[in-house]
């Protein structure tokens, strides 16, 4: 089922499915929609009723707030999906850029929250780029301006690559996402608007703890966007967590991750 969800002067959208007892709020990868966790039904279905949200710049969402969006705003989404579902606790699943925003909740509610499961998830490594593309001044004006002119931003991932500062895996995603204007308008819009979400992990780990949340996290073994390597970091033994790596890459939205969580996370 799809539904509109509004929010001060913004709109939502996003999809419902499954039957299940308990809630599960999902939040996509970069690019994605909240409608590529429909496959999660077969899995999960039963265990959850699954709920997705499209960020900013996704699916049909449209953001009027004139500001970046704020961890206060995702807090709000949840308790209005939360009282929509009639539950009081729940659980998180984030995939890529959804990884970093669930982390974001998990600071501010994670006495509410029974399991995290985190895909290949953003905001587990601080990318010193991002940080100055969003967080300065020159550094938005920069991002802005090779948005229009990109140029020498191809030249620079050529260079790197060729001193091995790249990978190709690396270098062949960064082409991608930034080919076509409306591509890298698309990168520039999003992570300006959500700069904002950036999780304090030492703090999410200290919580994680305390709440005893079922953490689950899942990596794909030939993943060089976001590597196994950085979930081997964050996984330090102080809280209760899972870590698995799969024969995947960067892509692991599909029918069978929903199976490999039904299996690896604890449902009493």
């Amino acid at each position: 089922m799809e539904f509109n969800l509004t929010y001060l002067d913004s709109t939502f959208t996003g999809i419902k499915t499954g039957d299940g007892p308990d809630l599960l709020i999902c939040f996509h990868g970069f690019g994605e929609s909240a409608s590529h966790f429909r496959c999660m039904e077969a899995g999960l279905g039963n265990i959850f009723t699954i709920v997705a949200l499209d960020m900013p710049f996704h699916g049909n969402t449209v953001w009027k707030e004139g500001r970046p969006m704020e961890k206060r705003d995702l807090v709000a989404l949840t308790e209005k999906i939360l009282e929509r579902t009639g539950k009081q606790t729940f659980s998180l699943l984030g995939y890529s850029m959804g990884g970093r925003l669930a982390l974001c909740i998990v600071e501010r509610m994670a006495d509410r929250i029974r399991h995290l499961v985190l895909a290949a998830p953003d905001g587990l490594k601080n990318n010193p780029w991002h940080m100055f593309a969003t967080r300065t001044i020159l550094g938005n004006r920069i991002f802005s301006y090779n948005t229009r002119n990109p140029a020498l931003f191809f030249r620079l991932l050529k260079l790197w690559r060729r001193f091995g500062l790249l990978n190709e895996s690396v270098y062949k995603f960064a082409l991608h996402r930034m080919d076509r204007l409306d591509k890298r308008q698309l990168v520039y819009n999003v992570w300006t608007i959500m700069r904002r979400m950036l999780p304090r992990k030492q703090m999410c780990k200290r919580l994680m703890a305390q709440s005893g949340i079922d953490t689950l996290l899942i990596f794909g073994r030939y993943d060089r966007v976001i590597p196994p390597v950085i979930g081997e970091k964050f996984d330090d033994g102080s809280f209760p967590c899972k870590l698995l790596v799969i024969d995947k890459g960067h892509q692991l939205i599909t029918e069978s991750l929903g199976f490999i969580i039904r299996n690896n996370i604890s449902t009493k």
